[in-house]
């Protein structure tokens, strides 16, 4: 028995379906090695894309912990200034006080710098301690006592552990010491807030892309930049938090993880990426840039000012208002002998002060605290460190701080020892000059002295003469004998007065000014000058008002002027008509003082004469010396008097001499 045959239809039917499964098996095959590679490919970009933001975080957790580590070292640099400073002492009171309040606002993630003595004392804090901010036991003392000594011993910052405050804070402490002559001298403590040194030094695209977490030795975790949660499987990494160390750590975490598809997406955000990078790398170099440019000016300017101050010769001194001395330049301290630190913070009365004249320094030291405001000179002695004296100008001015306020005053002193010593010399030889003038003037009118003197000689002579051969004849009557002894003993009284008056005129003695009447001055100049005038045919007429203020001089030397004056007009009438030869010499009151003119009718003074006619060694006199008239302003100066001329009316010069009074 036979089977039916399949039909050449059916076959032809069958054997298509049969072999179209094969293709549809290559379509699944192709499409599942598509989708294979696709999500092989997927699977690699995201891995690579894992790696590379793990490396991004890597990096930017490198970048972070550097930026940690450089503001670290920047903080610990301006409290190291600021304790070397202190240390030199340069910086005292109000001064401290603004340096350490600049100090805190540029130290970032500081919330108190506080200053500790070289015994561990407080100098300050800025701001002042705001009492126990502790909690529990972890930190019994702030600052920490044994870190500073740590810091000391060891000559470097040193960080203290973290500790929690009130308030839900951590805080650390930074100790950097201070040296002085190499030994420690003070100590810098700068207290660190992790809240805020977080919220200062972690960047916003940081804070953006991570959670930044501080976690404690035991891996607890301290302080946290944001409260969001990040995924774990997002990307983590942790780094050491040293400084400050002890067992700190950074934990970063990615906030999310971005899957990107399409590598172009991948390729601009990576580029978007990048130049955000690069945008905020350029913008904190130039930052970081501009803030080194600043500080290095503000060193170079410091520098340059230092330089200026320690090159001054003349002694500079600040004080406060209760006279407590706050600075002084080294160019003060080699005057006196004495270092900037016996001297700084010292009050009156000063190592400095001779002890001869205490009582006047501490009184005028207190006239110039009390006085107003307003730059005041005085010239006081001074005393070195090795007992030699030395004589001192002092200008005090008001010391006005940043906000306007009188806070103390600012002195410069000059050493005026050697100028004083050739104020000395001059004003001998001008007292030795003087008297040689006098003496020139002496010699000049010997002759006519002689002459005047020769006079009442002759005549006591001549009545002694009468007398005897009266008295030998036995003819001398008591009445005549009474007569001619009245008559010798004017001549001898008017002998008498002159030699006096060229005594007076000549002798050397030192300048003594006194109150003293101006008609005797006057009466003796014309008496001096008396023979010399009938000599040359001079007339000299006397016209004093009564009732004249006595004046503060040195008679001896306000003659020498009137006498040089007198001489020189007589002088200029030598080609004048003898029934002109007529000097006038008028005394009068003027305001409080005493006025003098001396007219003469001589040949007058020319313009270009009177320009120079007060010059010393100018002389229009052929054998002169040109210091008669140079001289006389000189006296007159000294007596704070004026000396001047004019032209007379008619012809002649008129000289003019005015004392102030007594009063």
């Amino acid at each position: 028995m036979t089977s039916p045959a399949t039909s050449p239809a059916q076959a032809a039917v069958a054997i298509p379906e049969r072999l179209s499964a094969w293709p549809w098996a290559l379509q699944r095959l192709f499409l599942l090695a598509f989708l294979a590679a696709i999500g092989g490919l997927i699977w690699l970009l995201y891995q690579r894309d894992r790696d590379e933001q793990q490396a991004t975080l890597v990096s930017d957790v490198l970048w972070l912990e550097q930026n940690f580590h450089l503001q670290f070292e920047r903080n610990a640099e301006l409290l190291q200034r600021l304790g070397d400073d202190y240390a030199a002492g340069s910086l005292d009171g109000a001064t401290l006080d603004a340096r350490a309040a600049a100090v805190r606002r540029l130290t970032q993630g500081t919330t108190q710098i506080v200053l500790l003595e070289g015994d561990g004392k407080e100098r300050g804090a800025w701001p002042p301690m705001a009492g126990e901010l502790t909690v529990g036991e972890a930190q019994p003392e702030v600052p920490a006592p044994a870190v500073a000594r740590l810091a000391a011993a060891l000559g470097r910052p040193v960080y203290s552990n973290a500790y929690a405050v009130v308030g839900g804070d951590i805080q650390f402490e930074v100790h950097v010491p201070a040296y002085r002559n190499g030994r420690p001298a003070a100590t810098v403590v700068g207290l660190y807030s992790l809240r805020k040194m977080l919220g200062e030094v972690v960047p916003w695209w940081f804070a953006e892309k991570y959670q930044l977490n501080v976690l404690d030795s035991g891996g607890n975790l301290l302080m946290s930049k944001t409260q969001v949660e990040a995924r774990r499987d997002a990307g983590l990494h942790q780094v050491a938090f040293d400084p400050p160390g002890h067992g700190l750590a950074l934990q970063v975490v990615a906030f999310h993880h971005e899957t990107r598809v399409l590598p172009i997406l991948l390729v601009v955000t990576i580029a978007g990426l990048a130049s955000a990078m690069t945008w905020s790398l350029w913008v904190l170099r130039r930052h970081v840039l501009s803030r080194y440019a600043a500080e290095k000016a503000l060193r170079d300017e410091y520098a340059f000012r230092k330089a200026m101050e320690d090159s001054l010769h003349t002694g500079l001194r600040a004080r406060d208002l209760q006279g407590r001395v706050t600075y002084v330049n080294p160019a003060f301290c080699r005057m006196v002998g004495w270092p900037a630190e016996e001297l700084v913070g010292r009050a009156p009365p000063m190592p400095y002060w001779p002890p001869e004249h205490m009582d006047f320094l501490i009184e005028a030291n207190q006239r110039l605290l009390g006085a107003p405001a307003g730059t005041q000179g005085l010239e006081l002695k001074f005393m070195r460190h090795n007992g030699e004296r030395f004589d001192a100008l002092i200008y005090e001015a008001p010391l006005i701080d940043a906000a306007g306020r009188h806070c103390g005053w600012m002195g410069s002193v000059v050493d005026i020892t050697e100028r004083r010593r050739a104020e000395e010399f001059a004003r001998a030889q001008q007292e030795r000059l003087q008297f040689t003038a006098r003496l020139v003037t002496m010699g000049e009118l010997a002759s006519a002295l002689a002459h005047e003197l020769n006079q009442p000689l002759a005549a006591i002579s001549s009545y002694s003469t009468g007398c005897m051969n009266r008295a030998e004849q036995g003819l001398l009557k008591p009445e005549e004998l009474r007569d001619a002894l009245s008559k010798l003993s004017a001549q001898a009284r008017r002998a008498g007065q002159i030699i006096r008056r060229v005594h007076d005129f000549v002798r050397r003695s030192e300048p003594r000014r006194e109150q003293q009447p101006v008609a005797a001055l006057v009466e003796d100049a014309a008496g001096l000058l008396e023979a010399d005038a009938r000599r040359r045919g001079v007339a000299l007429v006397l016209d004093m008002e009564p009732d004249l203020p006595q004046v503060n001089m040195d008679r001896v030397m306000i003659e020498q002027v009137l006498v040089n004056i007198l001489r020189n007009a007589m002088d200029a009438m030598q080609d004048t008509a003898p029934p002109d030869r007529a000097l006038h010499l008028g005394v009068r009151r003027s305001g409080s003082g005493v006025e003098l003119s001396v007219a003469d009718r001589g040949c007058g003074i020319a313009p270009e004469v009177a320009n120079r006619l007060f010059d010393a060694f100018f002389t229009t006199k052929r054998d002169g010396m040109g210091m008669g008239l140079n001289i006389c302003r000189s006296i007159m100066e000294l007596h704070h008097g004026k000396l001047w001329f004019e032209a007379r009316d008619g012809g002649g010069t008129v000289f003019h001499l005015y004392l102030p009074g007594a009063d």
